[in-house]
């Protein structure tokens, strides 16, 4: 699943566990909720590893073609 799906499906498992009294349902949402902000946060780091890459290149080429 993608980042706000884990998100948005761990809160209703939280909140169904809630209300059922059911602590391993809260549990497997508060779990599948973190798995979606650990999601995010990997996606943005591969973002600005690409844009570093990409700057990196840009001046690689910009360095090669002045010599």
């Amino acid at each position: 699943m993608g980042e706000h799906t884990d998100k948005v499906s761990g809160r209703v498992k939280q909140a169904l566990g809630a209300l059922k009294g059911d602590r391993d349902l809260k549990r497997e949402g508060e779990h599948q909720e973190r798995k979606g902000e650990v999601k995010g946060h990997i996606d943005d780091a591969v973002d600005k590893a690409q844009d570093a890459a990409d700057d990196l290149k840009d001046k690689v080429e910009s360095a090669v073609d002045k010599a």
